[in-house]
């Protein structure tokens, strides 16, 4: 409200309902005000004697005297709204009259008043001359002046200066409009935008005006002026800004204002004035103006309103698109804008030092807005959002920053996990149920931080996540190694992007043996990254980041197309029994346009299905076995191959491996391992072995390095094998020489 005092004497007013000020309708009409400039005492009290009783436009006539040029020039320097001169010509001097007109009109700038121009000597001032050379409206000889005649020229000079003073008026009051719309144009925000509204009334009317200016909610109570919100006031309604119309004590205030409202139009009376304002921004505004409104001002406020209607508009359009911009539209919190430009002056205050940013994710949400519904799940972010302020209120800033993720900024004694999780300790009422939430916690201490408020916010969320990949309902400080890792993942992402763009990736292929025969059978299809300056990035670090960005997909797409085209090229030179084994991340296999994909590579490639394998991990068997066997079934319909890779390092039910309806198992290099010259035997890739043979599955053993790591496993009964024993993995001009020679 500090705007609306920069002006505070346009806006002292009384307390109460008072008619001091106002013009009541029994209060007579001020006079017309008559000069007679004349050197002839005779002359005015002819003068006087003709027009004393008698009324123009329902106004008496009053009138000041003057005997000389000189003494009327004093007078007219300090006597204001004067309606007609009645001037002599010879006065002092021949011309006394005739300078005197270009003194009035030149030097003291009175251009309304009308002049009549008397002589007893026509010679002196010829009338066609002086009405031609001097800014006169008559010019009359004393001799014709009969009491009627002159009451007919005072009567039409008066009529003339009322019209002219309500033109000048009306142009007076149409610049005060234009600049009362400047000014008002320039406040933000619909507070100082109404006090200024006050303001300008002021000025237009030429006088203090007290009043206030109020509205409805959005959409909300728009005909009960009760509900009503007093938005600004001038100084006797200070003290109701803020507040309801309800509280207001005067009794005709409220009439005023709901004789307004129902009606839908402004409404006058002697003592008051109320302006309506329909449907501005989805509200309705009355202004109370306490004042009667005499008809001139009436149509210069219809003026005044039209401006104002724009102006209002815009404002509250403003003031939506503020809201819109900065505050969650469903919780009714700060959004991520607004966070962050809080943050920024955070960081930037001294306060700094004890203050702690977290993102506060709920956890399992998901779960639960599939389970109860969209609308349910808004309903309990809504009361997470009550619970938080109720828990925090103004100590600190609350936002919600994504769809179950809120920050929270203040000081470290209160932003902690403790008080957090205390949030959450008992269950939330939400549609008469109780759901019991629980909530993972990212936090920042910003006391040593270097960055910036996106800095901040991206450092919280790097925190939440580590604690989510600790376990649900714990929480993380962030720490610099933290933005080391994450930053080189970005990098290396990014370089990864790029390498697949530029096509820097490509396949290799290890071949897989009969260890019986040692005839090669098939190869496994493996991705390899070379950077521009000839090092290899290690598949253990780039696999990770391409499933992490989503990059796999189209990476195993290429690499599945390239397998195949191979295995035809192959087949092409004689291998005609040999297979493909094609690994397929879990983000490539629950892709929703897998199978199109597969399709399209078997039918583009002209690959025979039945010698394409493609591997998956135990993991991915055992995340949602339901949904595998489904897409696994599609699969073997297109007659494709399907083996579990790396198999024995997860927990996979024996009672979902036989629903699976796989074709093989492969021994993970661990377990092969194990097999050594001095000690093990290898007792898990022995049971994985016979495992196999009982589900009547194949099996190959991966890492096999030894020859005595080789013959343990065919005493287990596996035949088929992988390994550096063999062959390291390949390219294919060189898979096609090593197989030339075997």
């Amino acid at each position: 409200m500090s705007e609306m005092h920069a002006n505070d004497d346009a806006l002292v007013f009384m307390d109460e309902l008072s008619g001091e000020h106002l013009t009541d309708a029994n209060t007579p009409l001020p006079s017309w005000r008559v000069m007679i400039i004349d050197d002839d005492p005779d002359v005015h009290s002819a003068t006087m004697f003709a027009l004393g009783n008698l009324e123009i436009q329902h106004r008496s006539l009053s009138f000041l005297h003057a005997y000389s040029a000189t003494e009327a020039r004093q007078i007219l320097e300090r006597e204001s709204n004067i309606a007609v001169i009645l001037l002599d010509v010879v006065m002092e001097q021949e011309d006394a009259g005739l300078t005197l007109v270009n003194y009035v009109r030149k030097t003291l700038g009175l251009h309304d008043v009308r002049i009549i121009l008397r002589t007893g000597q026509p010679g002196y001032a010829p009338e066609i001359d002086a009405i031609r050379d001097y800014d006169i409206n008559d010019y009359k000889t004393k001799s014709e002046l009969t009491r009627t005649k002159l009451y007919t020229t005072v009567t039409s000079a008066i009529r003339s200066y009322e019209q002219i003073c309500a033109i000048t008026a009306n142009q007076r009051g149409l610049e005060l409009i234009v600049n009362a719309s400047t000014e008002l144009m320039s406040q933000k925000g619909l507070q100082n935008f109404a006090a200024g509204v006050l303001q300008q009334i002021n000025i237009l009317f030429g006088r203090k005006v007290e009043g206030f200016i109020c509205n409805s909610e959005e959409n909300d109570n728009i005909n009960d002026v009760n509900s009503f919100d007093i938005i600004a006031g001038s100084h006797g309604f200070t003290h109701q800004v803020e507040q309801k119309v309800e509280r207001t004590d005067n009794l005709e205030v409220k009439q005023f204002l709901q004789e307004s409202v129902d009606s839908k139009r402004n409404v006058f009376s002697t003592l008051a004035s109320v302006l309506f304002f329909e449907n501005v921004g989805q509200r309705t505004i009355c202004v109370f103006l306490q004042t009667s409104i005499n008809e001139q001002e009436k149509r210069l406020l219809d003026v005044f309103c039209s401006n104002v209607t724009v102006g209002l508009n815009n404002v509250m359009l403003t003031s939506r698109l503020h809201k819109f911009a900065y505050f969650d539209p469903l919780t009714g919190l700060a959004n991520r804008l607004k966070l962050l430009q809080t943050l920024n002056e955070t960081i930037s205050a001294s306060n700094k030092e004890k203050s702690v940013l977290s993102l506060i994710d709920i956890d399992h949400f998901a779960e639960t807005n599939d389970a109860l519904g969209h609308q349910f799940g808004d309903m309990l972010l809504c009361a997470v959002a009550r619970r938080l302020l109720d828990h925090f209120g103004a100590a600190c800033h609350l936002a919600r920053v994504g769809g179950d993720t809120f920050a929270l900024l203040g000081h470290e004694n209160l932003v902690c996990p403790e008080h957090i999780s205390n949030v959450f300790q008992l269950p939330f009422n939400v549609d008469k149920q109780e759901v019991q939430l629980s909530s993972t916690i990212g936090l920042v201490r910003l006391g040593n931080y270097e960055g910036g408020s996106s800095d901040a916010l991206k450092d919280t969320n790097i925190a939440l996540k580590r604690a989510k990949s600790h376990q649900r309902s714990s929480f993380s400080y962030f720490t610099v190694d933290m933005g080391v890792e994450i930053r080189e993942r970005v990098r290396m992402m990014h370089a990864l992007r790029a390498a697949f763009e530029n096509e820097r990736l490509f396949v290799v292929y290890q071949p897989q043996i009969d260890m019986r025969t040692e005839r090669a059978v098939g190869a496994e299809a493996l991705l390899r990254w070379k950077t521009e300056d000839g090092q290899f990035v290690p598949p253990d670090q780039f696999i990770p980041i391409a499933e992490y960005s989503g990059l796999i997909v189209d990476i195993g797409e290429w690499v599945l197309r390239s397998a195949c085209f191979e295995l035809i090229e192959l087949h092409q030179l004689g291998f005609t029994d040999f297979k493909m084994a094609v690994n397929v991340s879990q983000a490539q296999f629950s892709h929703p346009l897998f199978l199109e994909s597969l399709k399209r590579a078997l039918h583009d490639t002209k690959a025979p299905a039945h010698c394409v394998e493609l591997e998956i991990t135990e993991s991915m068997a055992m995340t949602d076995p339901e949904l595998l066997i489904q897409t696994l079934f599609q699969i073997k319909q297109l007659g494709a191959q399907v083996s579990i890779d790396d198999f024995g390092t997860g927990f996979s039910s024996l009672s979902h491996l036989q629903k699976l309806n796989v074709d093989k198992l492969k021994i993970d290099r661990a377990f092969v391992n194990e097999i050594s010259d001095k000690s093990g035997e290898g007792s898990i890739a022995k049971m994985i072995v016979q495992l196999s043979q009982s589900l009547n599955i194949k099996v190959i053993a991966e890492g096999v390095e030894t020859e005595h790591q080789a013959d343990t496993l065919m005493s287990f009964g596996c035949h088929l094998a992988q390994g550096y024993l063999y062959a390291r993995p390949l390219t294919k001009e060189d898979l096609r020489s090593w197989l030339a020679k075997k």
